[in-house]
C-alpha cells in the first residue's frame, strides 16, 4: 500500500491514507473502469463505491437477417448494418448503463408479453455485467493493496447484490451492514437503503426505518471520532440532497414547475442527518442525489457527495487525504 507521511514538528511520522470516493455508477462501463483506474491514477490506497451499481433498462436488439438489426432507443428505432455497427451500438449501450440482449424476433415477442420472464432477462444481464465488473477489478487491483469496498444502493435488485455479497476475491468487499477497518485508524459502516422516493425504487424504507438501520451500526462503532459512514442517501437539506421536487403520482414521476421555475428541495434522510450530528464521525460519504455534488461540513464531520454523470460517461469522484484524527484535504474530481 503506498502510503503519505507528514513529519510534525515534534512528533513522529504520521501514516496518511488516500481514499477514492465515488457512486452511482448505475451499469455504466465506461465508469467503472474509470473508477477502478483510478487507483493508479489518484494513487489511492483505498476506493469506495457508495451504491447503485445496477442499470436501468435492457434494450433488445431484434435479428433482421442479412447481418442486419433494429433496436429501439429513446424514441428512436435504430438500424444496424453488420457485426461493427452491432458492437459499436452495445458499446454505447454499456456507456449508458444500458443492458442488451440480441435476440430473434419470436425470442423478443415471447419475452415482451411475459413480464416475469423481462424480470428475469434484466437480472441475468445486470448480473453478467457485475461478473465482469469483478473480474475486471479483480484483475486491475490484484497485488497493489487496494482495497475497493462495495455497497448497494436504493436502486439495485437485492438478487443482483448477493454476486457481491458472495465474492470470493482479494480486492472486492462487499461491506453493506458491516464495520470495516479501512486502515490502522479508521473504521467505516455502511447502509444502501433510502428513504422512500417517488420512483419506487427496490431497496427504500420509510425513514424512521432507516434510522432504525443506521444507529443499529452506529450503536457498535466504539470509536465514532475516527469513523466513516458510508451512506447512500445525504442528510436532509445539506445541500448534497437539492433536486427537483416531483409529483409523485404520475408515471413516471414529473417536476413540480411554479411560475417558470422548476421547485428545488431537500429529499435527503431526516435520519442520515441526525445520524451524524449525533455520533458526528470524521467522515461521511453519500450518492443518490446526481446533480448536487460538493462538500459540507455538519458539525466536525466533512460530509460528501460527488454527484454523478454515469450517462455522460464522467466519472465524478472525491479524493481524500485521512490523518488519524482529521481530513487533511479533499478534491472533487471530475475525468
Amino acid at each position: 500500500m503506498s502510503l503519505f507521511r507528514r513529519k510534525t514538528p515534534g512528533k513522529a511520522t504520521e501514516r496518511l491514507t488516500r481514499l477514492f470516493f465515488a457512486s452511482d455508477f448505475h451499469g455504466s462501463d465506461r465508469i467503472f473502469r474509470k473508477f477502478v483506474n483510478a487507483a493508479k491514477h489518484y494513487e489511492a490506497d483505498v476506493l469506495i463505491m457508495g451504491g447503485d451499481v445496477v442499470g436501468k433498462l435492457a434494450i433488445p436488439v431484434i435479428r433482421e437477417g442479412n447481418g442486419s438489426f433494429r433496436a429501439h432507443l429513446m424514441g428512436k428505432t435504430e438500424r444496424l448494418e453488420g457485426a461493427t455497427e452491432l458492437k459499436g451500438f452495445e458499446d454505447r449501450l454499456g456507456t449508458l448503463g444500458y443492458y442488451s440482449k440480441v435476440m430473434d424476433e419470436d425470442e423478443y415477442r415471447d419475452v415482451r408479453s411475459d413480464p416475469a420472464a423481462i424480470d428475469n432477462l434484466f437480472h441475468e444481464l445486470a448480473s453478467e455485467r457485475l461478473a465482469s465488473w469483478l473480474d475486471l477489478a479483480e484483475t486491475r487491483l490484484a497485488g497493489s493493496g487496494v482495497k475497493c469496498f462495495v455497497i448497494g444502493g436504493n436502486d439495485d435488485d437485492p438478487e443482483v447484490l448477493e454476486l457481491l455479497r458472495d465474492a470470493n476475491t482479494q480486492s472486492i468487499i462487499f461491506c453493506e451492514g458491516e464495520e470495516v477497518e479501512i486502515d490502522d485508524h479508521h473504521t467505516m459502516i455502511s447502509v444502501g437503503f433510502s428513504n422512500r422516493t417517488p420512483w419506487k425504487t427496490p431497496r427504500e424504507i420509510d425513514d424512521d426505518d432507516l434510522g432504525t438501520m443506521i444507529e443499529g451500526l452506529a450503536d457498535k462503532v466504539t470509536d465514532s471520532q475516527h469513523a466513516i459512514f458510508n451512506l447512500h442517501v445525504p442528510p436532509v437539506d445539506s445541500t448534497l440532497d437539492t433536486c427537483p421536487m416531483l409529483v409523485w403520482n404520475t408515471d413516471p414521476p414529473t417536476q413540480i414547475v411554479k411560475a417558470g421555475q422548476v421547485v428545488l428541495h431537500g429529499a435527503g434522510s431526516k435520519a442520515v442527518r441526525r445520524a451524524i450530528e449525533t455520533h458526528q464521525p470524521l467522515l461521511s460519504l453519500h450518492g443518490h442525489i446526481h446533480e448536487s455534488g460538493g462538500v459540507v461540513k455538519i458539525g466536525r464531520t466533512v460530509s460528501v457527495n460527488p454527484g454523478s454523470e454515469y450517462g455522460e460517461g464522467v466519472l465524478r469522484g472525491c479524493l481524500l487525504t485521512l490523518a488519524k484524527d482529521e481530513v487533511e484535504n479533499y478534491q472533487l474530481t471530475a475525468g
